[in-house]
C-alpha cells in the first residue's frame, strides 16, 4: 500500500511538536518575528527548499520549492507567525517566556504545520510546478499581508492561487470546515477623544464641562448603531475595547480628556461607511449637547475575507483526501478579521479552518484568551492538508495510475 502524506508526516510529528512548542515559548509580536523567521529559514534550508528569501515585507520568509515534473503553474501556501500582546496563564512547560506576549491565536501551530508540509514536499517532489511557502508577519495588526504585497510578494514569487488556514477551537481535531464566498469580516479600529475643561468634582462641578457625562451617553449610543442604523439582515459588529480618563489617585478631579476606542466589523463597504458616519454623528452630537469637543479617528485595517468558489472546491477536496469528505464541514460566516483577505484580493484562493479540539462536555479555550494553546494533534493533519492541496493543484506522479485503477 502506498504511504499517504499523513502517514509520512506522522513519522516526524515529534519534530514538529518540538518546533511548535519552541515558537510558543518565544512569542514575537508584529514585525519583531526575528527569532521565528530565522528558525523558519534555517529549517527550510536544512530540508533542501530550493530558494529561501528572508526579510519579505519586514520579517516575512518565502521558501520556493519546484516539482520534478514539467509544469508552469505555481501556488502559494501561507502561514502567519506573530503572537499577541497578552499574558499567558496556561502553566504549561512550554508557556511563554516573554512577559506580556503570548501565542494565543495558534500562529505557532500554523507555522509548524507549513514547515511540516515543506519537509514532506521537499522529499516528495513528484508534482508539476512551483510551491511558494509564505511565512507572514504581523497578521494580528492586519498589516503583515499588505506589507508583503507591497514588497512585491506576487511579482517576486508568482502564484496562480493562494491558500490560507486557521485553527478553530470547538471543531474536533481531524475535521476541517470551509465555505465559498464571504467568510470573515472587514475589521477596523476607531477611537474618539472627548475634551472638556475638567474641574473640581467636589467643590465646583457646575463650573466644568464634564467629558465623562458625554462618555456615558456615547457608550450607550455606540451599541445602537448595529441595532438601529443597519438592517437586521446586514451582519456587523461595533464594540468598545478601551476607555481611559482621569487617575485613580485623584477621584475628586473631573478629567478634561476622555479616550474611548473600539472595533468595527462588516462585510460590505456600505456597512463600513454607515458605521463610520454614525460614530461621528454620535460623538459630535453628544459633545455639542454637553459643551465639549469630539475628535474621531477611524483606522481601516482588514477587508472582508472572500473565498473563490472554484478554489473552495479544491480546498475541500484536498482536506477530504486527508480526513474523509464527511469530516469537511461548512463554516458559518464570522465577524472575526483576517489579513489574508488582502492576498485573496490579489489572487484566487481559499481560507480553510482546521479543528483545534473540543472537550467531551463541549467546552474549549478560545483563541485570544490566556488559557488557549494550539493542539499538537492537529499538526500532522494540517501539514498533510497542505501536501494534499499541492497534489490537487499541481498533480502528482501517481495521478494517472490512480485514474486507471
Amino acid at each position: 500500500m502506498t504511504e499517504t502524506p499523513l502517514d509520512a508526516i506522522k513519522r516526524f510529528e515529534d519534530e514538529l511538536i518540538a518546533i511548535r512548542r519552541d515558537i510558543h515559548a518565544h512569542p514575537e509580536t508584529r514585525f519583531e518575528e526575528h527569532r521565528t523567521a530565522a528558525l523558519v529559514a534555517t529549517k527550510l534550508r536544512e530540508w533542501g527548499i530550493d530558494e529561501v528569501t528572508e526579510g519579505v515585507g519586514g520579517t516575512g520568509v518565502v521558501g520556493t520549492l519546484r516539482g520534478t515534473r514539467p509544469g508552469q503553474r505555481a501556488i502559494g501556501l501561507r502561514a502567519d507567525m506573530d503572537a499577541l500582546f497578552m499574558e499567558e496563564r496556561t502553566g504549561l512547560p512550554h508557556a511563554s517566556t516573554v512577559p506580556g506576549k503570548m501565542h494565543a491565536c495558534g500562529h505557532d501551530g500554523h507555522t509548524a504545520m507549513l514547515l511540516g508540509a515543506a519537509k514532506y514536499l521537499s522529499a516528495n517532489r513528484d508534482f508539476a510546478g512551483t510551491v511558494q511557502l509564505i511565512f507572514q508577519p504581523a497578521e494580528e495588526a492586519g498589516t503583515g499581508a499588505p506589507a508583503m504585497i507591497r514588497d512585491g510578494l506576487f511579482e517576486r514569487f508568482p502564484c496562480d492561487a493562494v491558500y490560507g488556514m486557521h485553527n478553530s477551537p470547538g471543531i474536533p481535531v481531524g475535521q476541517f470546515a470551509i465555505r465559498p464566498g464571504p467568510n470573515l469580516a472587514g475589521a477596523d479600529f476607531w477611537g474618539v477623544t472627548f475634551t472638556g475643561t475638567g474641574g473640581h468634582g467636589g467643590a465646583a462641578p457646575h463650573l466644568a464641562t464634564d467629558a465623562t457625562v458625554v462618555l456615558g451617553h456615547f457608550l450607550l449610543g455606540v451599541h445602537t448603531i448595529v441595532a438601529r442604523s443597519l438592517a437586521p439582515t446586514e451582519p456587523a459588529a461595533v464594540s468598545v475595547g478601551h476607555v481611559h480618563c482621569g487617575t485613580p489617585e485623584s477621584p475628586n478631579v473631573m478629567p478634561s480628556r476622555v479616550l474611548v476606542r473600539g472595533t468595527a466589523r462588516y462585510f460590505e463597504q456600505r456597512t463600513q461607511e454607515t458605521i463610520r458616519r454614525r460614530l461621528r454623528d454620535l460623538a459630535e452630537g453628544l459633545a455639542a449637547t454637553y459643551g465639549v469637543t469630539a475628535e474621531l479617528e477611524y483606522q481601516p485595517l482588514c477587508i472582508p475575507t472572500v473565498n473563490d468558489v472554484e478554489k473552495t472546491g479544491v480546498a475541500r477536496a484536498a482536506a477530504g483526501a486527508v480526513v474523509g469528505a464527511a469530516r469537511v464541514g461548512e463554516i458559518p460566516m464570522s465577524t472575526g478579521g483576517e489579513d489574508f483577505a488582502f492576498m485573496l484580493r490579489e489572487k484566487p484562493g481559499a481560507f480553510i479552518r482546521i479543528g483545534n479540539g473540543v472537550n467531551p462536555d463541549g467546552s474549549f479555550h478560545n483563541v485570544h484568551t490566556p488559557l488557549y494553546d494550539f493542539n499538537d494533534e492537529a499538526l500532522a493533519p494540517g501539514a498533510a492538508y497542505w501536501a494534499s492541496l499541492v497534489r490537487h493543484e499541481l498533480g502528482w506522479a501517481g495521478e494517472e495510475e490512480a485514474r486507471a485503477a
